[in-house]
């Protein structure tokens, strides 16, 4: 639902202002459940911020098709099967949208109260797609958030080589042994885990009113004026040039990280192609017959033994470790990459 301030004159000819919209996930809703609950409408201003009112809604999910029928939907494609034969490209899709919208917007712009295109737009977020320095903070700490849990994975899986836990790296070396005696254990044991995962968050989920828009998820109540003005400048520019020499300079900082990141991650792409490419020919050589070596011996001694063997190799007490990296570390940060080529 959008709210706005429609002047309903005829010969009006100013854009009705923003007031707010409610965006609720179809579903996120329980069937039957009558939701009732007081939503503020926020608005992003240059100022940041703005409440501009409430409004009170009362949702009921009902469900008219089938239970298998219903469920059925979440196996079908989002798009149309023309799409799948002969995929659009992205420019492709930018520009069905955008005539998607201005179709629509003369279509609702004859119906009675009529709706002005800047509704519509507003509506189906044509205009979210702008730069903004706030939604770049705020999509990182959205992936930050995403991989914090398999952060969280590979610390406890460190803390168990490193015996930090002595009874958990116990049961681990026996969860092993069982896992390789009995190899069809594994798929089994890995869904039951994700099932009793799922099934402790039940007691979790959230049983508050539907979601809303966030303020502090999308960062919006810690940008900066200078950010929140940039966001809502148009294209081009009619910002004094100082400022936008600023903004650039800024934006500058900004993709020198981003092309250190990029950098970085071709780097470890190409050190994977040079272990055969004899870019490097004595790395190679080594990785070549290295390969040879690990062949002839999984051919002579039983898979489980070797399993076996490198698992108790990897949880070993850290009185058998060293703590400089492993070789193999050593070894893959030597080959080469194409970053010496670069100008």
């Amino acid at each position: 639902w959008g709210v706005y301030d429609i002047d309903g004159g005829k010969e009006a000819t100013r854009q009705d202002l923003r007031i707010g919209k409610v965006r609720i996930r179809i579903s996120t809703l329980e069937t039957g459940k009558a939701y009732r609950n007081t939503y503020p409408l926020l608005m992003l201003v240059n100022g940041g911020v703005k409440k501009l009112g409430e409004i009170e809604l009362a949702v009921r999910f009902v469900r008219s098709a089938p239970p298998l029928d219903f469920l059925h939907v979440y196996s079908q494609p989002l798009l149309p099967l023309m799409h799948h034969i002969k995929p659009l490209t992205l420019f492709q899709e930018d520009m069905l949208r955008n005539t998607a919208v201005k179709i629509l917007a003369v279509h609702l712009s004859r119906s009675e109260p009529p709706l002005k295109p800047e509704i519509v737009r507003y509506m189906l977020d044509a205009d979210t797609h702008t730069f903004s320095m706030r939604k770049i903070r705020a999509n990182w700490l959205r992936i930050v958030n995403v991989v914090a849990g398999m952060i969280d994975v590979v610390r406890w899986v460190d803390d168990t080589r490193f015996w930090k836990n002595p009874t958990a790296t116990l049961l681990v070396h026996v969860l092993v042994v069982m896992l390789i005696w009995f190899p069809d254990l594994i798929f089994p044991t890995l869904a039951f885990y994700l099932f009793v995962i799922g099934a402790w968050n039940y007691r979790f989920r959230s049983r508050a009113s539907l979601p809303h828009f966030d303020p502090k998820l999308s960062l919006a109540d810690a940008a900066d004026r200078d950010e929140l003005d940039e966001e809502f400048d148009v294209v081009p520019s009619n910002r004094p040039p100082e400022m936008v020499r600023s903004r650039y300079d800024k934006l500058r900082a900004v993709g020198a990280r981003v092309q250190t990141i990029l950098g970085e991650v071709a780097a470890q792409g190409e050190k994977m192609q040079a272990l055969v490419t004899w870019r490097d020919p004595r790395a190679t050589a080594i990785f070549v017959g290295l390969c040879l070596v690990v062949a002839l011996v999984l051919y002579l001694v039983p898979t489980k033994m070797v399993a076996m063997a490198s698992g108790f190799y990897c949880f070993r007490h850290p009185i058998f470790r060293d703590r400089k990296p492993s070789p193999i570390l050593n070894f893959f940060r030597r080959l080469p990459s194409l970053s010496d080529r670069l100008m």
